[in-house]
């Protein structure tokens, strides 16, 4: 892995994308040598598995280092984490770290959106439309291992966030996905699935919507921890994989809608 490749990259003929940006866990030596966080801790905070789900689309993109190196889902200005309030109250650093060492993971942030620059205008192209599933997860399970989950009414099994989005043009493909995803017969029951209530979606969507106004449709969508023990990092194979025929599903509506 080169200094620049904190992704994996995998290209289909598809106008349909999907990416996990949080996946990644691992840091480069000079940033790991300055952690003060514990890595339990660190990839409490990252999105595990998120990776696997990538398989439903044929173009793929993986994040491979971890957000406490740089955070692909934050403006530039903020990507790298300073200061606690930066990281949900964490105190990330044994201490400040020097600017060279900031810039160095700007530049793994701006080579990141350079390439994804060149994969949507490919895309666009190609196709004329195009849309991302960008896979993320949460957690609901802050009070601890033993103490209670976070309420349910706040906190739906999936959150599709379309804050960026232009609804008047994306309306029914986002209304469809949902439908869609909701429908699907998940291990007996059916997924809880809102829009809006916990996230409206990161920078990611934000970049993808004001640079491809006209061609891109990005659904943040995270998923709660419900598939995996958030305390151990230990996943629940029967969760991941169902979560992944559920997404799935929605394929065939997603490209009907496009």
């Amino acid at each position: 892995m080169t200094d620049l490749t904190i992704w994996e990259l995998q290209q289909g003929d598809s106008p349909l994308v999907a990416t996990a940006i949080h996946n990644g866990h691992a840091v480069r030596e000079e940033v790991a040598a300055l952690l003060a966080l514990p890595e339990a801790d660190r990839l409490r905070e990252e999105d595990p598995f998120t990776g696997n789900w990538t398989v439903v689309a044929p173009t793929r993109l993986v994040g491979l280092r971890s957000r406490f190196e740089v955070d692909l889902n934050r403006p530039r200005e903020k990507a790298v984490y300073i200061e606690p309030e930066d990281a949900w109250g964490l105190h990330v650093w044994r201490e400040k770290p020097s600017e060279a060492l900031i810039q160095r993971s700007l530049q793994q942030y701006d080579a990141f959106y350079n390439t994804t620059y060149q994969i949507f205008s490919a895309l666009e192209q190609k196709f004329g439309r195009f849309v991302v599933f960008d896979l993320h997860s949460y957690n609901y399970r802050r009070e601890g291992p033993t103490g209670p989950p976070a309420d349910p009414e706040q906190n739906p099994e999936v959150n599709v966030g379309t804050g960026s989005l232009d609804r008047a043009r994306w309306g029914p493909m986002v209304d469809r996905f949902m439908a869609d995803l909701q429908a699907f017969n998940y291990l007996g029951r059916h997924l809880d699935v809102r829009e809006n209530v916990k996230f409206k979606g990161g920078e990611f969507a934000r970049w993808s919507h004001a640079t491809f106004p006209q061609s891109a449709c990005v659904l943040a969508i995270e998923f709660k921890k419900f598939f995996m023990d958030e305390w151990t990092g230990e996943p629940d194979p029967l969760h991941l994989a169902a979560i992944r025929q559920a997404l799935e599903s929605t394929v065939p509506g997603v490209l009907e809608s496009l």
